[in-house]
């Protein structure tokens, strides 16, 4: 035999036997499973999902329709328009509120830029994943979808 072909054998063989021992300490390893239909998934504290427009203790919105998160998006997926309140009908404890709040998840990259310019903390991520949908008109989230609930109202004073 060769020198050549000889190293070549050796080369491999060793190659081999490093490929079988991963793969013996992988086997021996617990299987980390999540049973996801059955049980929620467990994210990070730091996990970007699905954007909440936030409630401040009252139920008002914290939104004020500053344009602020639209002007930092990159993907230009946030749409808004203003509306003022009013004394007989206040929405958000500033002068004006979003009327409309649209968010384009075709086009959302969930960068955290609208969340960090944000002055009011009224847009955040949550921890909502579930986006697939087989019509793209679905993917528009308004509003209503994006609002938190309202805070539970206290009884404990009645």
């Amino acid at each position: 035999m060769e020198p050549s072909l000889l190293k070549q054998l050796v080369e491999s063989a060793g190659a081999i036997t490093d490929g079988f021992k991963l793969t013996l300490r992988t086997m021996l390893r617990p299987t980390v499973t999540e049973d996801y239909p059955d049980e929620a998934p467990h994210f990070t504290e730091r996990y970007r999902g699905l954007h909440v427009l936030q409630r401040d203790e009252q139920g008002l919105e914290k939104c004020v329709g500053c344009f602020l998160c639209s002007a930092a998006c990159p993907a230009n997926c946030i749409y808004i328009e203003a509306a003022d309140n009013t004394a007989e009908r206040r929405i958000s404890a500033g002068e004006r509120y979003a009327e409309v709040y649209n968010i384009d998840y075709n086009r959302c990259i969930f960068c955290g830029y609208c969340v960090e310019a944000c002055p009011t903390d009224a847009i955040t991520h949550g921890h909502g994943f579930e986006l697939a949908t087989y019509n793209i008109t679905d993917l528009i989230y308004r509003k209503e979808q994006l609002l938190a609930n309202p805070p539970a109202a206290d009884n404990s004073s009645q």
